[in-house]
């Protein structure tokens, strides 16, 4: 931090001997001691201040990306409510070839089965045989 040499310790020490004299030394130096200690306790918290700001900047700024990115892949994929209102109401109805009417396959994707964590795909209508194309 300072850089000081042998040489310069060395000058430094005498002139403290000179100058405070080898009896009053020991006290000079405790008292140095604990404001260099005093020193680096305030700076420390003032460091950990700083870099608590910078983290809580640094977090408002990823949530208004996420929020960002969030609002556009809702925006293009649709929203909670849709999926919400789509579940309430069931597929819309629409015509077969005879006339009568009949529920529409889901046109969303299999939401996962939170136990096993596999897709659950939309049970067969009754009467309706798989692989035939009515």
């Amino acid at each position: 931090m300072f850089d000081i040499g042998a040489a310069e310790l060395l000058v430094i020490v005498v002139v403290a001997v000179i100058v405070i004299g080898p009896k009053d030394l020991p006290k000079a130096l405790r008292t140095a001691g604990s404001w260099i200690g005093k020193v680096r306790r305030v700076s420390a918290h003032f460091r950990s201040g700083i870099d608590t700001m910078i983290r809580e900047a640094e977090l408002e700024e990823m949530e208004q990306k996420w929020k960002a990115r969030n609002e556009e892949i809702m925006a293009r994929t649709g929203t909670a409510e849709d999926y919400a209102a789509d579940e309430m109401t069931g597929p819309p109805a629409v015509a077969d070839e005879a006339g009568g009417a009949k529920a529409a396959k889901p046109t969303q994707p299999a939401k996962p089965d939170p136990v096993r964590n596999e897709p659950v795909l939309p049970l067969d209508e009754p009467g309706e045989e798989k692989g035939r194309d009515n």
